[in-house]
């Protein structure tokens, strides 16, 4: 395996995962707290699967707006 190019590839594969997951959720939380219909903190979850190599990992977490 090339190292480098493994690098390089998890990288882009992350930072196009973090851009996405954050322009996806502040249209989200934004929408859901102007109809009123979220007033506190949003439990979050992702779920990271990469099948080809049998992973699947679930990471938990809140996001607060106050």
């Amino acid at each position: 395996m090339n190292e480098d190019v493994f690098n390089m590839s998890v990288r882009k594969f992350l930072k196009k995962v973090g851009v996405t997951s954050q322009r996806e959720i502040e249209a989200a939380i934004r929408k859901a707290v102007e109809n009123g219909s979220l007033t506190g903190p949003a439990e979050a979850k992702v779920v990271l699967s990469v099948p080809a190599a049998g992973l699947e990992v679930t990471i938990d977490g809140t996001i607060e707006t106050e």
